[in-house]
């Protein structure tokens, strides 16, 4: 059975096995509302599989994601 949690006990377990993270709940709920973090909805809150958070954070990002798309600049 998969360990689901809300997205405030998400933060908290994050939270208790690093204090010094610079993660904040607000950064954690846009990304699970933005479905980045897969999540399931139910009534009005979010769950969270907390082994899937564990590999999300876990795993290297590309700096292509972060920088998006660049605007073409004309010459004139």
């Amino acid at each position: 059975m998969a360990r689901m949690r809300t997205i405030k006990d998400a933060y908290a377990a994050i939270k208790q096995s690093d204090p010094e993270t610079c993660l904040t709940m607000y950064a954690l709920r846009c990304k699970v509302i933005s479905g980045e973090i897969p999540s399931v909805k139910a009534g009005r809150k979010y769950l969270i599989n907390i082994d899937l958070l564990d590999e999300y954070l876990n795993s290297p990002c590309s700096p292509v994601e972060s920088i998006g798309r660049i605007r073409p600049v004309s010459a004139r």
